[in-house]
């Protein structure tokens, strides 16, 4: 057998491929290199991406759309350091853009990217992480994700760090997170206001103004004021406004101000540390005036610290009402404004309204109603109504500066501010008879329509119908409001869901009802079922509301009769009276010129009694041939007039005759008793008398049982028909019960009140 030789095959040995330089210009083979499993491939392609996006918004939305962000957002937490560079720098570029930074909330890279904020990552990681996160931040998703992530405790530290860029994203990331209550006290809790006093003074302007702005915001928090105090903040900021190289950002720190003084404990710290005397010389024109941004700011910063009443002593103490008025007339608008807004404050303090006036303060801010500058107006006349408030000294020198005319044209402006604290002004300075009357002289009645029926906030309505309701104290100021067309959108404010405009309008309504035409004019309009309505609930009830009840009533004898059935001894009925019968509580009473033109219908007939000489121009009434007559020739009429009942013709109807003509059967009757009750000296036998005279004018005496023979009805009927008209003079009525006879011996009473009776 032949020997068997194996024989080796040896495979060949591996070698490294030799490196093959690349170039490429279409993005999308750059994207596909994302894919290699080398490292160095990888991170040139991320680095060549950062480049391309770097170029411009397109570039990034191309890349967006290459597929490029995912594998980005993989690579940010590769092993190799160069790949997580180059990949995080490609991330942070790309993130500016809308469409990324949609697309990256959907990825969830932004626990990723905060793991990149650790102290062992290079700058530059720091600096586009904090990038990325400063564009993300802005979403309040995004801003929940920081927080859960335990992202604050590295951002803080971040803002100790030497890289100004790094600084700057991430103060841009602690702005756009503390605009959120809950992470104010947790960055004032994990030690961010230490660091963030520090940059106050950084040498970069930029750092020292978003610094600034997130003390601003910082500071809101009740919890985070106490940790500023802590490490002197107030003091630290003081500091920086005293340095007048830093006047620009004065305004800023202003603001961090404001909010300091808050509350009670830092107003303590601030008038310990001479804070109030700084603020207040910032205001103050001489010697050396401040920039005028610095001037609005600190008046703007006096108005918040006045704005409790121990705060206002404190001030006053100081003396600011002299810085104030003196900024009244500075240049430039804003610190008038600011100015105006801190006097109104201000002169919540009693004494002050004094010292304002003292220093002719109402005669400057008088002038400024008439200024171009809209938002300068308002804080004017907003500082009036606060000066005159409770003060008739101050509201005397405000007629005395001819403020008047321009208060009363402010009503017309369509600023709802305007008009909200121009009514109050004038309410206020109407409290005294002669400011009143002299309001009224230009037309303020009239202009109070136009708010009432196009006033958009709550506040001008409540003004408005206060002002209404101190000008209405005057006759002549409800006959021109109700002329002007005033009544109907008054009316309306009944309907109001706002407890007090509902409130405030009962309370005009109460006042306008005071007269017999506007308070007719309102039950017209359905002011009575309104106030009804209310007055029946407990939950819109007010204190006005049946006060405007009354007085309603009171002004308008004939719905009241109609409404409660009864008219007190004091009740004194006049011309044009009538008793259209009872109501159901919540249906409309009509007016007598509605029912005069009603078609005759079943009901009772409406008596009218109306005597006014005036009106004896109208065609008459039917009239009786005497008054004088004995009640048997009555009854002789009487029956006449049955037998002839065929021969009857209609009368005129009376919806023709408005207003009423006189009733001069009524109007004979008054004359008989006048003779014949004065000449009787003891007061009872005057009143038998009146009463038999009234007896024996409509029908006598009648016994109970034979009152179904009286025929009263009948009477009434036979009337209607006559005159086509459900509304019957009292004068024409021969046969009458208690009620009609009531009504004529009140009437009748009534025309004897000036005598002993």
């Amino acid at each position: 057998m032949g020997k068997k030789v194996k024989k080796e095959i040896e495979t060949p040995r591996k070698e490294p491929f030799e490196p093959l330089p690349f170039e490429s210009k279409t993005p999308a083979t750059v994207v596909l290199m994302l894919s290699s499993p080398e490292e160095d491939v990888l991170a040139k392609a991320c680095y060549a991406i950062y480049k391309f996006a770097e170029k411009g918004e397109e570039n990034k939305l191309s890349l967006l759309g290459l597929g490029a962000l995912p594998p980005l957002c993989q690579h940010i937490n590769h092993e190799d350091k160069r790949v997580r560079r180059n990949a995080i720098m490609a991330v942070g570029m790309m993130a500016a853009n809308v469409d990324v930074k949609i697309a990256l909330k959907k990825l969830d890279v932004i626990p990723s990217v905060i793991e990149k904020l650790l102290p062992e990552e290079e700058t530059v990681v720091h600096e586009f992480a904090t990038l990325c996160l400063s564009t993300l931040s802005v979403d309040f998703v995004c801003k929940v994700q920081i927080t859960e992530n335990k992202g604050l405790p590295s951002l803080i530290r971040l803002l100790s760090g030497p890289d100004p860029d790094v600084t700057k994203n991430t103060l841009e990331i602690a702005l756009n997170l503390v605009q959120d209550h809950p992470n104010r006290a947790a960055l004032g809790e994990l030690g961010g206001v230490p660091p963030l006093l520090a940059l106050v003074r950084s040498e970069f302007p930029v750092i020292q103004l978003l610094a600034l702005r997130i003390l601003e915001r910082l500071t809101l928090d009740r919890d985070a004021r106490a940790a500023f105090r802590e490490v002197q903040g107030f003091e630290k900021i003081m500091d920086f406004i005293n340095d007048k190289d830093l006047s620009d950002l004065h305004v800023e720190a202003l603001r961090v101000v404001s909010n300091c003084v808050a509350d009670r404990e830092s107003l303590l710290l601030v008038h310990q540390t001479g804070g109030l005397s700084r603020l207040i010389q910032l205001v103050a024109l001489s010697p050396a005036p401040a920039l005028p941004e610095v001037q609005t700011s600190a008046a703007t910063c006096i108005a918040m610290v006045a704005r409790s009443s121990e705060n206002r002593k404190l001030l006053h103490a100081h003396d600011v009402e002299t810085a104030l008025v003196g900024l009244l007339s500075a240049e430039g608008d804003g610190v008038r404004t600011a100015a105006c807004h801190a006097v109104a404050t201000m002169s919540i303090h009693l004494v002050s309204k004094d010292t304002f006036r003292e220093l002719e303060a109402l005669h400057v801010v008088v002038q400024l109603l008439s200024h171009s500058c809209v938002e300068l107006r308002q804080a004017a006349v907003q500082a009036l109504s606060s000066l005159t408030h409770d003060s008739q000294l101050n509201a005397a020198a405000v007629e005395e500066a001819a403020g008047v005319e321009v208060l009363v044209q402010m009503l017309s402006e369509g600023s709802s501010t305007l008009v909200s604290h121009a009514a109050a002004t004038l309410a206020n300075m109407a409290d005294q008879e002669p400011l009143r009357c002299r309001i009224l002289t230009h037309g303020a009645a009239a202009a109070l329509v136009g708010p009432l029926q196009s006033a958009t906030t709550t506040d001008s309505l409540l003004q408005v119908t206060r002002c209404l309701a101190a000008l209405a104290c005057e006759p002549h100021a409800r006959k021109e409001f109700r002329k002007a067309g005033g009544l109907p959108p008054l009316v309306r404010l009944l309907s109001s869901r706002h407890k007090e405009v509902r409130s405030n309008a009962c309370w005009a309504i109460s006042v306008c009802a005071n007269e017999e035409a506007t308070s007719v004019e309102l039950c017209k309009l359905g002011a009575l079922e309104s106030l009804q309505e209310i007055n029946e609930s407990p939950n819109r009830r007010n204190r006005f509301s049946e006060v405007a009840m009354f007085r309603l009533l009171a002004s308008n004898l004939s719905v009241k009769y109609c409404v409660t059935g009864r008219l007190a001894s004091t009740d004194i009925t006049t011309d044009g009276f009538y008793d259209a019968g009872p109501v159901r509580p919540g249906d409309k009473v009509m007016t007598l010129e509605e029912l005069s033109k009603q078609h005759v219908n079943r009901r009772r007939p409406v008596l009218v009694a109306n005597a006014a000489a005036k009106l004896q121009a109208q065609p008459s009434e039917e009239t009786r041939t005497s008054r004088g007559k004995s009640r048997d020739q009555k009854e002789g009429d009487k029956q006449q007039r049955d037998g002839d009942e065929s021969n009857d013709q209609p009368e005129p109807a009376l919806e023709k005759l408005w207003p009423p003509p006189c009733d001069t059967a009524f109007q004979k009757l008054v004359t008989e008793a006048t003779k014949s009750v004065l000449i009787l000296c003891d007061p009872r036998e005057q009143y038998v008398t009146l009463a038999r005279l009234v007896s024996e004018a409509l029908g006598g005496a009648v016994e109970t049982d034979r009152l179904h023979e009286f025929h009263w009805e009948l009477h009434l009927s036979e009337l209607k028909f006559r005159r086509r008209s459900n509304v019957v003079p009292i004068g024409s009525v021969c046969k009458g019960i208690y009620c009609h006879r009531a009504m004529l011996f009140k009437k009748d009473l009534e025309r004897h009140s000036s005598s002993s009776i």
